[in-house]
């Protein structure tokens, strides 16, 4: 008896090779980086004299695209996170030229966040804040971000779609160099807003959920019908084609709740749930454990090893195991009044842009001895840093100077 032979027909490699591409993503003196993009695997490869100082970062990236699902995969592109530029741009052009320069001992501020108001409820009329920073000194603050290598802009804190000009500030950032993102309490969101941010060029909307519970959720906002304004403004973001997250900051008391904020994020169909570990103002203060990090871990390697629903995003893994920690080292901040910070935690400033460069103010933090070593913990998790903020004296305003608990 023979075999029946079967009706499907056999693929030659040709035709493999005919559907295999090799897109270009950076060529420059002593490097060349290529994406080989065949069926479901992406992988990224280098050549020249340069490959062996931007190996270990290729391996970590090359690890995270075949091991962890991907946030949004289209035709001509995929994007691994929301924090991350898509695959292939020339966003990720400036990612691979940053790890690049990082690898040599150049430290770049790969993203830099900008408060954009103090306001975070529709009660409080624009205009009404004093000394947040004017526009132009927003603009002025992302070309000189741009100049410096930055490719991830993020407009956070508070709700900065409370400010009018937000639209106008997200068109303005170059796409080609750098992907926006921008977090909102859902304060004031409509249809309108979702398709208005799509069109500006808006590369995700991150939106804050801290518990399943709507009265926990509105007492950590501290107002009421807020989680059911973060969840509607999730709903019309999606409905507009907006990439959205859902953000939440893990501690000790919510720390339980992850699995089910998970489950919201999955039953809204976000793109992506992205998990912070909340940073103590000072010392004493109750912080995540080992063993929680260890079970947030553990999740984060569970969802994104599954096919189905959202990407998970947990700095406790991105910045503990695969970069080490950003704030002064990848990540600078810029408050609404203008102080320039190492992060949005720390409590501790570096200058104004109001009286100095955006250039100045970064060459400022990575001159001190702390902020040129490698670090696995934020420094509000930090015993040596936290040091520093024990040297603030009782009733300063923060951010308080870091030259004067500091020397160099």
């Amino acid at each position: 008896m023979t075999a029946e032979k079967k009706d499907t027909p056999e693929v030659s490699l040709r035709e493999i090779q005919a559907k295999e591409k090799n897109i270009e993503i950076l060529s420059m003196p002593g490097l060349s980086v290529n994406l080989r993009h065949a069926g479901d695997i992406l992988e990224l490869t280098a050549n020249g004299t340069l490959k062996a100082a931007f190996s270990p970062i290729l391996k970590k990236m090359n690890s995270r695209l075949k091991e962890e699902k991907l946030a949004l995969v289209e035709e001509n592109r995929v994007i691994a996170s929301a924090w991350l530029p898509p695959i292939p741009s020339p966003a990720f052009k400036r990612l691979i030229f940053a790890e690049i320069q990082i690898a040599l001992g150049k430290y770049i501020p790969e993203t830099v966040s900008i408060e954009l108001t103090r306001q975070n409820s529709s009660r409080y009329p624009l205009g009404t804040v004093e000394n947040e920073l004017h526009k132009d000194s927003i603009k002025r603050i992302i070309d000189e971000a741009l100049e410096s290598g930055t490719f991830i802009i993020t407009f956070t804190e508070n709700d900065p779609l409370l400010r009018e000009e937000v639209f106008e500030l997200i068109r303005y950032v170059d796409k080609k160099r750098a992907i926006v993102n921008c977090s909102t309490w859902g304060t004031d969101f409509s249809a309108d807003t979702a398709f208005r941010l799509k069109d500006a060029g808006l590369h995700s909307l991150m939106v804050g959920i801290y518990s399943t519970d709507p009265e926990k959720h509105d007492a950590v906002r501290n107002s009421r019908g807020a989680y059911e304004r973060a969840v509607s403004a999730i709903k019309l973001a999606l409905e507009a084609g907006l990439m959205v997250v859902m953000t939440t900051h893990a501690s000790p008391s919510n720390i339980k709740e992850l699995p089910a904020l998970y489950s919201l994020a999955l039953e809204l169909g976000v793109h992506e749930f992205s998990v912070w570990e909340a940073m103590p103002k000072t010392r004493g203060e109750p912080v995540l454990t080992d063993e929680d990090r260890k079970n947030i871990l553990e999740m984060y390697h569970r969802i994104n090893s599954s096919p189905d629903g959202p990407r998970m995003f947990a700095n406790t893994y991105f910045e503990g195991q695969m970069l080490g920690a950003m704030e002064g080292r990848r990540w600078m901040h810029i408050t609404a009044d203008g102080d320039v910070k190492a992060g949005p935690y720390p409590p501790f400033s570096f200058g104004n842009i109001k009286e100095e460069s955006l250039k100045d103010a970064w060459k400022k933090i990575r001159s001190y001895p702390y902020f040129q070593k490698q670090k696995s913990l934020a420094p509000m998790h930090d015993p040596e840093f936290l040091e520093f903020v024990d040297r603030i004296p009782e009733g300063a305003k923060p951010p308080y100077p870091f030259e004067k608990v500091c020397r160099k």
